[in-house]
């Protein structure tokens, strides 16, 4: 077989056709694809315990309602914490597309602060809530609202962890296409911690407060 039997069409970056057809690009798109099914994923499993906190929420067993164990101004500098850190989080997205380091480190560092703020808040809600014995195990409605707003702290927490280690890999590797595609990926998990936090915000605190 003669040496133009077996040659491969090449594409004008001297890679064979075949290579630039399998290569990377679908291995982008598994990574993207695999993204999008964990954060549905996290949605759905949200949902479910959204559902299960809205057929509890009225069983106090005779314990603490929630009315009588809310602190609304706590709840309302949470929510505002929160709010701004989905802000900060924008404009660190924004800092990397422009390329601008500076930037991209005071809009993490504000993000990471206002998250580790709204972590510490809720904390002290848990703490103040277990001291005054509402935990748990006292109620259906406590083990609802304790896995619900703690399920939803769990995944900021997470978050900020995520945070810094693209913060030092930024400050390692520079803007490669890896590390920009999972800044992107962290500015969409952030943002639908918000949108969870408003649904949170509005069926736990405002509707179970009254």
């Amino acid at each position: 077989m003669t040496a133009a039997a077996v040659h491969h069409p090449t594409t004008h970056h001297g890679m064979p056709a075949a290579s630039s057809a399998a290569g990377p690009a679908p291995k982008r798109i598994i990574i993207a694809y695999g993204f999008w099914l964990f954060l549905l994923s996290d949605i759905v499993m949200f949902s479910t315990i959204f559902a299960t906190y809205a057929v509890v929420a009225r069983a106090t067993a005779g314990g603490p309602t929630g009315a009588q164990l809310f602190d609304p101004v706590n709840v309302a500098v949470e929510t505002a914490l929160l709010l701004f850190s989905s802000f900060s989080c924008g404009m660190m997205s924004l800092a990397m597309n422009a390329r601008n380091r500076s930037a991209f480190y005071v809009g993490a560092a504000v993000t990471f602060l206002l998250g580790l703020g709204f972590l510490a808040l809720e904390m002290r809600e848990f703490a103040d809530m277990v001291a005054q014995g509402a935990t748990p195990q006292r109620s259906a409605f406590l083990s609802g609202f304790f896995t619900l707003v703690g399920c939803h702290g769990a995944h900021v927490a997470a978050g900020l962890l995520w945070l810094v280690v693209m913060v030092a890999q930024v400050a390692d590797k520079g803007w490669r296409r890896p590390v920009c595609h999972r800044l992107m990926c962290f500015s969409l998990f952030w943002h639908a911690l918000d949108i969870i936090w408003v649904a949170l915000f509005t069926i736990v605190y405002l509707m179970g407060g009254r």
